[in-house]
């Protein structure tokens, strides 16, 4: 049987590098076309070496040269560099399935490339939806092409709703774990540090994720995710503060009855799944014992943590406005990782630019990008003050 050639945007993070896992879990299945890395040239390098695909994408350009000296005893492998490299690269006739785990809006281009290219998505750049989330249905369903969920909530729902054909959904059950700060004071939010904030007490995630787990603005995408994957409004879909991280989520249909799928925090399962749907492979790992912890289930608190609140705000008035949020986000979190930003001024800086951001009703791509812009403009003056 062929082997399913399989591309991975941004696998020298933790999304890739479980997929390698599970890759070389299954080597007789799956086999690494291209291979793609925002600056790590030395593991990307090192990847390369172990699983040898046919390409490997470099998003930086100013670290091809060191790239390409790494990669000097495997001349078969062809090595690229920037933005237009990971649009063409996607497009690669051999390439079956493209697993999108890179960070935040540069995500965008090379997923619409791939769907463009008729290849199945594995969906792990949550910002690729949370931006554009119509235009990417309307390009998925235009190219008949699959997208399957790689987020452990929205791949819980996808397989509680296997099997259900079209019934209706009443509600949407999205867990979350609360991250590091679940029981914290507002007054002792005004103090934490990016290194509290690192800690987070159930997921191993890349420090961006992280930062958004612990401000509640990573579940804030995953609502929006949510809307543009299961055909739901905001009001269908609560969130669930669930710290044991047990329950990834769940689906409540008008009969009332309620379906989750449940296991041990493992990213490798989502992935695999989608790598497999609708197969199930055999995976390596911890089982889940129900016998260890009991399971609790809380309210979020959207005052303690807005930017979640602004997240269903920016459902609320669609449009742009989620592509405005994604934009004033990466810009505070990646301040407040350098100690530039403190960690309720980013809610603050986010609903500012929510504010004096240009407001489009019907974006298309180009108004996207200028919108990305403005807001990362607008988010980064406000921060200086």
């Amino acid at each position: 049987m062929k082997k399913r050639q399989i591309a991975i945007l941004g696998s020298t993070g933790s999304i890739g590098t479980q997929a390698l896992e599970v890759i070389e879990e299954h080597s007789d299945l799956y086999e690494v076309y291209c291979l793609t890395a925002n600056n790590k040239v030395e593991l990307l390098a090192e990847q390369a070496h172990k699983f040898k695909p046919a390409a490997i994408v470099i998003a930086n350009e100013q670290r091809l040269d060191e790239l390409k000296q790494l990669m000097s005893d495997l001349p078969d492998v062809k090595v690229y560099a920037g933005k237009q490299a990971l649009d063409e690269i996607v497009e690669a006739a051999p390439i079956d399935m493209v697993l999108t785990a890179m960070v935040g809006f540069a995500g965008l281009s090379p997923t619409i490339h791939a769907i463009k290219a008729r290849k199945a998505i594995a969906l792990a750049n949550k910002e690729t939806l949370v931006v554009a989330g119509e235009l990417i249905l309307q390009l998925a369903q235009q190219y008949h092409t699959p997208i399957l969920p790689v987020d452990s909530e929205h791949s819980a729902i996808f397989q509680s709703l296997v099997g259900e054909d079209d019934n209706p959904i009443e509600k949407i059950l999205l867990t979350a774990s609360g991250g590091p700060f679940r029981n914290f004071t507002m007054e002792q939010l005004e103090t934490v540090t990016k290194a509290d904030a690192l800690r987070h007490p159930t997921w191993d995630m890349g420090a961006k994720i992280t930062i958004d787990s612990a401000s509640m603005m990573n579940k804030g995408f995953e609502v929006i995710e949510a809307k543009w994957l299961f055909g739901v409004d905001a009001h269908q879909i609560q969130v669930l503060v669930h710290p044991q991280s047990i329950v990834h989520s769940a689906v409540q249909f008008h009969d009332g009855a309620v379906k989750a799928q449940l296991g041990v925090p493992d990213m490798r399962l989502p992935i695999q799944y989608a790598f497999s749907f609708p197969q199930r492979l055999p995976l390596s790992g911890d089982r889940l014992d129900f016998f260890a912890q009991k399971l609790e289930f809380f309210e979020p608190d959207l005052k303690k943590f807005r930017c979640l609140a602004l997240a269903f705000e920016a459902i609320e008035k669609g449009g742009n406005m989620p592509c405005i949020v994604n934009a004033a986000n990466e810009i505070v979190n990646r301040g407040f990782l350098e100690d530039r930003c403190g960690f309720l001024q980013m809610s603050d800086i986010i609903a500012e630019t929510m504010q004096r951001a240009t407001f489009s009703k019907n974006p298309d791509y180009d108004v996207y990008i200028q919108t990305d812009a403005e807001a990362r403009r607008i988010a980064t003056e406000l921060m200086k003050k």
